[in-house]
């Protein structure tokens, strides 16, 4: 998908894409061949977020504070552009205002800055981490995170769920309110993604989205496409919506008790479900269980293969990996392969030339990275990458056979050795 909004990069922004697809934008996958390890590179940091990539060579990490949560006071975040071998700072930005805390989001803009969305602040920054501009947002909560439209507005919300969210768009030029916010009729917990100009927003109940109206300047809702993906189930709240341009997948059961680890940290009764809604009619739609056992939850999205028709979901709570094969015609959804027990929460990385899936598998009391066939299951090779906290942010690719996986207080460089 285009993603016009962006720096021409192979991964300039998390997920690779608003659309959430977990692949890169360009460049070619890892190619392991047979009797090949991984090696590992690592650093500890503060809770790092995740890595952006700009022009050839250049490496962006995004980092906040969290001890001043503790203690009731504004938290901070941080960029910095980094080796991209030796993982050691090459520049970074002051401590950029947040507040409330939770995990931000960072982006490269096709103008060709940083721009950054953490607690409730939106920040611009040049590719020297040197701040530009600063705008606070309307709400007293964190703003988890941002999209960026192909016209260049950026669309970010509240994270809540217990009030309405309320989507805010800025004039990434100006560093300005494009419009009035438009209030969602429930709150949001998941991330926004996006397709084109058209935002979606999986909430508490329902997903719906909302289409940028450029003679008026604002964001219309569509009144014709919604799911109450809840209904008068025992689930709770989805997670960030995949959109393979067809049809938009996400899962449930997203509340839990996630400290270190996702493994056992379910809270609901019930089994999460992988959901499938149509992009072109929501009334065409349909849920499947991942592990069908209780307690089951998630904190990250699915992963669509766009190439193989392939689903990949989870059941971080009860360490189930799932695949799927998905027929286009039929829209039946075939098991395809399955690993339990498998640690993973994480958000992932698939490579579309080689089938490598990669994706952590937390277990002994440690994360390691796993590079998986999609076809077949199959362990291709693994590193632990020596962070004792079960990661649920943001991987990235690098800039040659190697990627970055970020766990909160560590941060990784994995590569293929020559």
């Amino acid at each position: 998908m285009n993603a016009a909004g962006y720096l021409a990069s192979p991964w300039p922004c998390e997920d690779g894409g608003p659309a959430r697809l977990q692949t890169p934008r360009s460049g070619a996958g890892l190619a392991l061949r047979a009797g090949q390890a991984l090696a590992c590179v690592t650093r500890n940091t503060l809770m790092s977020t995740m890595t952006v990539l700009g022009a050839p060579g250049e490496v962006y990490l995004l980092t906040h504070s969290v001890i001043r949560a503790k203690l009731g006071l504004p938290t901070t975040a941080r960029v910095e552009r980094i080796d991209p071998h030796s993982l050691k700072t090459v520049c970074r930005s002051p401590r950029l205002a947040g507040g409330p805390m939770w995990p931000g989001g960072m982006a490269i803009h096709r103008n060709g800055d940083i721009y950054v969305v953490y607690g409730r602040y939106a920040h611009r920054l040049n590719r020297a981490c040197e701040p530009l501009a600063s705008l606070q947002l309307p709400v007293n909560q964190p703003y988890n995170s941002f999209v960026i439209l192909d016209n260049g507005l950026i669309i970010t919300k509240n994270l809540s769920d217990s009030i309405n969210a309320l989507l805010t768009v800025i004039d990434a030029e100006s560093m300005t309110l494009a419009c009035p916010d438009t209030e969602c009729d429930q709150p949001s917990i998941a991330r926004l993604s996006a397709t084109g100009n058209t935002v979606y927003v999986v909430g508490v109940h329902a997903i719906f989205r909302y289409h940028w109206d450029e003679p008026s300047h604002r964001l219309l809702l569509d009144a014709d496409w919604r799911f109450d993906y809840i209904a008068a189930s025992q689930q709770s709240y989805g997670w960030d919506v995949v959109l393979d341009g067809q049809h938009a997948w996400f899962m449930d059961n997203g509340k839990h008790r996630y400290f270190v680890k996702m493994v056992g940290a379910g809270v609901s009764a019930t089994a999460n479900r992988l959901i499938r809604v149509s992009m072109q009619d929501a009334s065409d739609h349909q849920t499947l269980l991942v592990s069908g056992l209780p307690g089951g939850s998630i904190t990250n999205p699915p992963l669509y293969d766009l190439k193989r028709h392939i689903v990949i979901g989870y059941d971080s709570a009860n360490c189930h990996l799932q695949a799927w094969r998905f027929d286009a015609d039929s829209l039946a959804l075939t098991p395809l392969w399955h690993k339990q027990p498998f640690g993973c929460a994480s958000h992932m990385i698939l490579y579309p030339d080689t089938g490598e899936l990669l994706i952590n598998d937390y277990r002994r009391h440690g994360e390691e990275v796993v590079v998986l066939n999609i076809e077949s299951g199959d362990e291709i090779a693994r590193v632990r990458s020596g962070g004792i906290t079960q990661g649920v942010v943001f991987p990235s690719v690098g800039w040659g056979r190697d990627f970055y996986w970020s766990s909160m207080g560590r941060l990784a460089r994995i590569f293929v050795p020559e």
